[in-house]
């Protein structure tokens, strides 16, 4: 809890830094990359960084905080914060690293605020910064007591082809470990100019299985550069390679009991979503389940005969697909042309929906779903890469 002079400072500036923030996130990287590269080559997400979607995410994680602390103060930011903290866990940040931030991101505040950052204002944001850091760092320690640490060896034992751009490849890790339905593993690979970069991907099959899947959409950056990882994973990895991942992580997890599911996806988003759905299988639920996905054609959706035959094989699912281009399907069940328009599904009492997919499309759902009455707090959501959502919402 901030203390009271400081949360009447960060309510009368929240305004003029909310304005700025975007600035001073710029200055904060540029700053610190130039004096510690290694944190670019090695931690953070080039890709990310160079179409500034990071630098965007970072600002509204702080901004959505500091509005938590001061406007709803009686609210826990318990989400925001999971989020993050798995996502830090799974690329491996350290306690010492919030101390390296600490510095470049208020000397960027110094610079952009100027006179404005007087040393009251200063005092409030970093009492902020550091009640932000320390609960993110508890629950980082906590979830690296109740799993592995480090990085895992896992072996490729299966190679397989899902679209032209989307491969899937089954592991073994050298520790058995059990994940939860909807999570995800980093995958930490050199690249060729010696730069080790980090990409987490969903684990496409569900705990059942004896191995671990992930499936690998090729990314093409079009005006943005291509995705480094994923071309490289396509490109060279095989059956009997050697991987560096990390242990499972990721707080978007499907609840046990029976009430009913609404999950829905797009494009590459399917991943977690099959999960959850082979899961369900596997454990013979009879829990109503409504399936939703949308992609660009029948052939750019990942994993699609499989989704079909999983839904099939629960006694209470159905499944909904839309695609921009249906071409010449013979799909069964008939999908429908365009984007998703929920206003003919079923929509059962009490569901919880997970969605997971590009920002617009998840928008889309959501706005949907909370005209139809389901409340907001049981729509949760899945971003790859910088949740852009945060401080949006």
């Amino acid at each position: 809890m901030l203390s009271p002079h400081a949360a009447g400072t960060v309510r009368d500036t929240l305004p003029a830094v909310g304005e700025a923030i975007g600035e001073i996130s710029a200055r904060f990287y540029d700053t610190m990359f130039a004096e510690h590269p290694e944190l670019l080559r090695e931690l953070f997400n080039r890709g990310n960084q160079a179409d500034g979607s990071q630098r965007s995410a970072l600002a509204g994680s702080i901004a959505a905080f500091a509005s938590i602390l001061v406007q709803r103060p009686e609210e826990r930011p318990d989400a925001l914060l999971a989020r993050i903290a798995h996502k830090h866990v799974s690329v491996g940040v350290t306690t010492e690293q919030y101390e390296v931030v600490h510095k470049y991101l208020f000397a960027a505040i110094a610079d952009v605020l100027g006179e404005a950052a007087t040393p009251e204002v200063v005092r409030a944001w970093d009492e902020v910064y550091w009640l932000m850091a320390n609960a993110l760092i508890a629950i980082e320690t906590r979830l690296r007591r109740d799993t592995t640490t480090g990085w895992l060896q896992a072996t490729v034992v299966e190679r397989r082809s899902e679209t032209a751009d989307a491969v899937s490849l089954t592991l073994r890790p050298q520790i058995p470990l059990t994940f939860k339905p909807g999570q995800y593993i980093s995958v930490a690979v050199v690249l060729p100019d010696g730069a080790r970069q980090i990409r987490q991907y969903s684990l496409s099959s569900a705990p059942e299985r004896d191995e671990w899947r992930i499936t690998v959409k090729r990314v093409h950056g079009g005006e943005a550069p291509d995705g480094e990882v994923s071309n490289w994973l396509h490109a060279n990895v095989r059956p009997g390679d050697v991987l560096t991942v990390s242990a499972p992580a990721g707080d978007v997890t499907m609840p046990g009991g029976d009430t009913p599911l609404l999950l829905a996806s797009a494009g590459i988003g399917a991943t977690p979503i099959l999960s959850m759905v082979e899961h369900l299988a596997a454990s013979g639920s009879t829990r109503p389940v409504t399936v939703i996905h949308a992609d660009r054609s029948p052939a750019d959706h990942a994993h699609r005969e499989e989704l079909v035959r999983l839904v099939d094989g629960l006694p209470s699912a159905r499944l909904h697909r839309w695609y921009e281009d249906l071409g010449h399907c013979t799909c069964s069940p008939a999908p429908n042309s365009g984007y998703v328009d929920l206003s003919g599904v079923e929509l059962h009492d009490g569901l919880t929906a997970y969605l997971c997919g590009p920002l617009p499309y998840m928008r889309s759902v959501r706005s949907q779903l909370l005209e139809r009455g389901v409340a907001a707090s049981a729509v949760h959501y899945e971003v790859f890469g910088p949740d852009l959502w945060l401080g949006q919402d």
